[in-house]
């Protein structure tokens, strides 16, 4: 693992470097983003810069200098990650130092970009449906804050109940999304998943499914996607397309037909581009 905080490269990324009033780490004040490498190449990372900073705005922070991300991002790749066929960088924006408490008080910003080797994911998955509800008109709803203890909470359910991923409805009963994925199903032949109205991220992955595979964004209830879809697949950063083997105790094609051609094109089209 590397990771640059605020101009430096740490000598050892794994020490106290963050001052302990910084806000993204007293009350999550903070917005970041996954971002997928292959062999040290960050894919799609104009689009992850461009939803951090719909997301800081969001938040009400003040805007990143992408100029200084991307002077971050190269430095934690400078170190080998052109030998890591799959890596993921984490790139962290917070209010920075604050006093205790919800106000801000005007501290500078905190950027830290940090790297690491990842395993390929797994080609299926199994899903959980937890019993908690995404609020989808929430102040952070859509956002990508630090704030992640739901998805903990949420993501630690479905481990004990031997999934990988939660999904939720959102406070209508609607699917929503999942801890750190997006849903997509088929019914009839169809490829569907929820609007960006639903209160899910709209997912770099998401967006580049919808593009390139055709996807129908719409609203159904959670109870009506589990019982009639005939696929499933979740897309995230890390994923890439991955079907869903079990949803809750209902057992999936992994992968349906539509997944299948639906992860060779996404093959297809990654190869073709770092930045689509």
């Amino acid at each position: 693992m590397r990771a640059w905080l605020n101009g430096d490269l740490l000598a050892d990324p794994t020490q106290g470097a963050i001052a302990v009033t910084d806000h993204g780490f007293t009350v999550g004040d903070g917005v970041f983003e996954a971002v997928k490498t292959l062999n040290g190449v960050p894919f799609a990372l104009t689009r992850h810069l461009d939803r951090l900073e719909r997301s800081a705005a969001g938040l009400g922070l003040p805007a990143p200098d992408l100029d200084d991300v991307r002077r971050g991002v190269a430095a934690v790749l400078a170190g080998g990650a052109a030998y890591d066929p799959i890596g993921r960088l984490r790139i962290t924006w917070t209010a920075g130092p604050h006093p205790m408490g919800s106000g801000r008080g005007g501290g500078p910003p905190t950027l830290a970009v940090a790297y690491s080797a990842i395993a390929p994911a797994a080609a299926t998955t199994t899903v959980v449906t937890v019993p908690w509800t995404r609020n989808e008109h929430g102040a952070t709803a859509g956002l990508k804050t630090t704030s992640y203890a739901e998805n903990v909470i949420a993501l630690a359910h479905a481990a004990e109940r031997g999934g990988t991923e939660a999904v939720f409805a959102n406070t209508a009963g609607h699917l929503c999304e999942g801890t750190g994925s997006n849903v997509f199903y088929v019914v009839d032949d169809e490829l569907r998943t929820p609007t960006l109205a639903s209160g899910c991220l709209a997912g770099v992955t998401r967006a580049l499914v919808v593009e390139w595979c055709g996807a129908r964004e719409v609203d159904e209830p959670l109870a009506d996607v589990l019982a009639s879809a005939s696929e499933v697949f979740l897309a995230s950063t890390t994923r890439d397309v991955q079907a869903v083997a079990r949803w809750d105790d209902r057992l999936l094609p992994a992968p349906g037909p539509v997944t299948q051609r639906c992860a060779e094109t996404w093959a297809a089209r990654e190869a073709e581009t770092m930045e689509p």
